[in-house]
């Protein structure tokens, strides 16, 4: 049963610990925590959007939790956002002031987050539909979007992961990740507060700092496990955890399979966006199948549909478009009416706008963005993803993304970019689309092979396709 407070999102009600939260290098207690959030609380009471520059530190988890308390609307905005993205944000979001830091020559006013000020006043629960945050996509197609989130789908999200992981007050939670994001903020630092659970940060995901922090509960995107696993000695380290859990983007197979050789853990796959939260998770009781994201979460039910709307069948196989309905759906986009009305089916299901397979017992495999990644290549349907994971079990393959580029006779031919481990040999091509050809079908093979030397990524690990497109 998960512990409440006034303020559920905020603070998990209980007996004081001295290890509520370390990050940057400090340690907050529980009661230290609440009386801090709370003195900051009161200097934005009156507001209705603040900004909070989400750098990994004491400031930000106090700003967030004093929002929180206070019923105030937080903005979280990327450190490493640039002139553009950031004046959008601000302008977008209509935000009145920074809480904490603030960057140079601010137009807006500045309420400063003071770590030793306490206050002990009470503040009613805000109303459950009361927006918690607005969350800025990455982007990729335009002006990063406004995604409003909800106290009540935020609760919904998080209290189904404790229930799919077991996640307890007995559990230690330990991440690195950036804090603008669901994946490092919402899970990683609320999730954390609302179960009652200590939180490391590790500042940045290193596997020498994941291996110091004697965590029971670990979070990471796969290139954050990716590096664990070409350090055995840090992975080895993690072998007394209780759970591994992967996501934000694909985890790759081989990857898997390292690090529940080094660790002793089959990792927990799990997908979701920032329009919805975790919607699909292996359980902590359940099946963890390489490649797939397993199961819907608690209040969540999922659909594949084809472009003309017809369903798609679960059989494993058939790729469709994935929809999805559930209590921790975001509340639009923010002045975005026309936007948020496409993304919805007529009947109210969210259009993820991801391509994926669900077969006969409910497990889902992710094959990629519809975008971009359902290539349509000579009358078949291919996922992008499942190509990469078979280029990433060739032993010369670091890193694959694959995409389709318009052909005249086959509409699109599926083309590969990898990392190579060592220099390209005079076969190397050849070798890695004969090798997708004896993994699956042929007419999945790439007709191509570009080696570069790196893939570019945005600032949660993910691969920015569309730059390889162009």
């Amino acid at each position: 049963m998960l512990l409440s407070s006034l303020n559920p999102l905020a603070v998990a009600k209980g007996a004081d610990i001295p290890n509520a939260v370390t990050i940057d290098g400090v340690t907050l207690s529980r009661g230290d925590l609440l009386g801090a959030a709370t003195s900051v609380a009161e200097r934005v009471a009156r507001a209705d959007r603040v900004a909070i520059l989400a750098e990994p530190t004491v400031s930000t988890v106090l700003a967030v939790v004093g929002c929180l308390i206070a019923g105030v609307t937080a903005v979280p905005v990327p450190p490493d956002s640039g002139a553009a993205e950031q004046a959008h944000i601000l302008a977008d979001s209509g935000v009145q002031a920074w809480l904490g830091k603030a960057p140079e020559g601010t137009g807006l006013p500045v309420v400063p987050v003071r770590a030793h000020a306490r206050s002990w006043h009470t503040y009613p629960e805000p109303d459950p539909g009361a927006t918690a945050f607005i969350l800025y996509t990455s982007g990729t197609t335009g002006l990063p979007k406004g995604v409003v989130l909800s106290r009540a789908a935020i609760a919904a999200g998080l209290d189904a992961l404790a229930d799919a992981w077991s996640w307890t007050s007995n559990d230690v939670l330990v991440h690195g990740l950036p804090l603008f994001h669901v994946h490092g903020l919402i899970l990683g630092v609320l999730g954390a507060l609302r179960v009652g659970s200590p939180l490391i940060h590790t500042g940045k995901p290193t596997p020498q700092a994941y291996a110091a922090a004697s965590g029971t509960l670990y979070f990471g995107v796969p290139t954050v496990w990716s590096r664990i696993v070409e350090d055995p000695t840090a992975a080895k380290q993690l072998a007394d955890a209780r759970l591994l859990v992967s996501g934000s983007a694909p985890l790759p197979v081989p990857v898997f399979e390292k690090l529940r050789e080094l660790t002793g853990h089959a990792p927990v796959e799990r997908y979701g966006m920032s329009e919805t939260m975790i919607t699909l998770s292996t359980r902590v009781d359940g099946e963890r199948r390489p490649g797939w994201v397993g199961t819907a979460v608690r209040g969540v039910s999922t659909r594949l549909r084809d472009e003309a709307g017809n369903p798609v069948p679960h059989d494993g196989e058939s790729v469709g478009g994935l929809q999805l309905s559930g209590p921790m759906l975001f509340d639009g986009y923010l002045n975005r009416p026309e936007v948020t009305a496409e993304s919805f089916t007529a009947d109210g299901w969210f259009k993820t706008g991801d391509a994926a397979v669900i077969d006969a017992d409910g497990f889902h495999r992710i094959v990629g963005r519809e975008s971009v990644d359902l290539i349509k290549s000579g009358g078949y349907r291919i996922g992008a993803g499942e190509v990469e994971t078979a280029l990433l079990g060739h032993p010369e393959v670091a890193e694959a993304a694959v995409v389709g580029l318009p052909d005249p006779d086959l509409g699109q031919r599926i083309v590969a970019f990898v990392v190579l481990r060592g220099p390209a040999g005079a076969d190397t091509e050849r070798d890695l689309i004969d090798h997708v050809a004896q993994q699956l079908s042929v007419h999945k093979r790439p007709r191509e092979i570009r080696v570069v030397d790196a893939l570019p990524r945005n600032a949660m690990g993910k691969v920015q396709k569309k730059l390889l497109a162009q």
